[in-house]
Formats: C-alpha cells, structure tokens, sequence
C-alpha cells in the first residue's frame, strides 16, 4: 500500500467552505490503529473517518472515527458525511455503517441524510455546579440557565452548559483554571453549550478542538437533557440547531426524538454535505 484517496466534505451545510470539514479516507482495511491516527492528525481537522469493506455484506462499509488525539466510538457529522459520500460513489438510497459504537442506518434523500443514533444517551456523573460552569467560560453566575447543567453519555459523552441568551452565548470562551476543574469534576472533556433557541457552540480543547462547527453526537445526545428538564414532550419533538456562525463556519443540525411513556425511544440526526477537496495521503509507516 503506497498510498490513499481521500475526499474532503463540508457537513451539515449546503454551502461549500461552511459547516464541519471532515476527511474521509477510503480504502483503510490494511491500516493500523496506529496509521490512522497518524494521518487524522495530519488532516487536523475536528474528526477523520476510515473506511473499509464491512464485516457483514448486508451492510455498507465498517467505519473507525478519529479526532486528532484519539478514537471515538461513534460520531454525527462523520457519519453524515461518510454516508452521502459513499451514495454519491454507488448510487446509493440508503447506507448502514458498523462504526466501533454499532449499526448506523442511515437514510439518503437527496444532497441530505438522517441517521438514527446506535446508543440511546445515559446520565453521567452527579449535579454540576452552575457558578463553577459559568467562571469555566467566563461568564457570570446569572448567565447559566433556564435548565440545569448536566453530562450525559451516548457513545461520546458531552457536558450540557444552558445559556440563557444568544449574547451570552457569543462571549463565552474556556478559561483556565477553571475550565479543567469542571472538566475533571465531571469527567467529560468537551462541553455542548446551547441558548434557548438552540444555537450551539461546543468546546473541547484538550482533544485538539478548540471549537466544532457542528457536532452531530452532541445533538443527538441533547435528547437526554432536555428530557431531563423537562423539554421533550411525548411523541416526536423535531428542532433545528444552529452551530459554527461564532466561528464563520454556519451548520444546521436536524434533530428529531422519539418519547415513549416518559422516555427517550429513538434519536435521529440529519443534514446535508458537500465535497470541496479530494486528493491522495501517502501511508505513514506502522
């Protein structure tokens, strides 16, 4: 193996050099865990997705997710992009990738594709101190709220940070010490701050994203906050979350859920992608 292709696509967006960039390498059955990350933290981008024949025939493709410090088990805007990707490619309505977390069906229509999440999300950790989330982000006691912060899991695992405005939300910004306090009091390393209107921004410094322009496993993980504050009625709740504008890079995430006698019963996540580069990377020894 000399070398690989790979595609560069913009995700959650209609509009090329706008929304998530994500590399997708095609061709990674031979690689390494090693390799892979090797070449995720060449690209540097927030997430790097490998693709490789699937296990079982019935399904699309296998896929492995990376930032460029580590692998995760399962992702949204990878798996978006990877799924129009490979419809494009084949010609195809519908995709089911094995990512490290299960089965992810996905659904294309068109230039767009909806996933259903692989995991349903769980609580995780304790109450979280809203004056410590708050001085996390530079921001002050009062600006933290209506709901209640909190960390859930679902795959990855996110802290939940409600602000009460989309101003306050624009200033907010990690700050040490802390930002690592909280991190560690909660034992997550990224936290998913949104206002009531949805607009998100979602930051993880130490696992090399200073801030995504849009995360996909995050807003499927909402679910599980806003049912946990009282937000998500029974039956199917659909919103739009907007993510990536305080960064100049626009994403719209669709978000759907499904309640059944108080609890959460299917998650689904949707939105477009684009190609804008695509080129070879030479494989990096083992």
């Amino acid at each position: 193996m000399i070398d690989l292709r790979f595609h560069v696509w913009d995700v959650f967006t209609d509009t090329p050099f706008t929304g998530n960039p994500l590399a997708i390498v095609e061709g990674a059955g031979e690689l390494a865990t090693g390799q892979m990350q090797i070449i995720a933290r060449q690209f540097n981008l927030s997430e790097t997705i490998f693709l490789m024949p699937p296990r079982d025939p019935a399904h699309t493709a296998q896929a492995r997710v990376f930032f460029p410090t580590a692998e995760i088990p399962f992702a949204g805007h990878p798996t978006i992009g990877a799924a129009l990707f490979l419809a494009a490619r084949d010609g195809l309505s519908d995709v089911v990738l094995e990512e490290e977390a299960g089965r992810v069906p996905v659904r294309i229509d068109g230039n767009r594709a909806q996933f259903t999440a692989p995991v349903l999300p769980v609580p995780l950790g304790g109450p979280v101190d809203p004056a410590l989330a708050a001085e996390a982000l530079g921001l002050s006691r009062d600006a933290i709220g209506p709901h209640a912060p909190a960390a859930f899991a679902g795959g990855p695992a996110f802290l939940y940070i409600p602000v009460r405005d989309r101003d306050r939300l624009l200033r907010a910004r990690p700050q040490e010490p802390a930002w690592s306090a909280l991190m560690a009091r909660v034992g997550v390393e990224a936290a998913w701050l949104y206002d009531p209107d949805l607009n998100a921004r979602m930051f993880s410094p130490t696992v090399g994203i200073p801030e995504d322009p849009a995360t996909g496993s995050a807003s499927a993980i909402l679910a599980a906050q806003l049912l946990a504050n009282g937000a998500l009625p029974e039956g199917t709740t659909r919103h739009t979350i907007r993510q990536g504008e305080d960064m100049g890079r626009p994403s719209e995430i669709g978000f759907e859920a499904d309640v059944t006698e108080g609890r959460i019963t299917a998650i689904r996540i949707s939105g477009g992608a684009v190609p804008v580069a695509e080129g070879r990377i030479r494989v990096p020894p083992p």
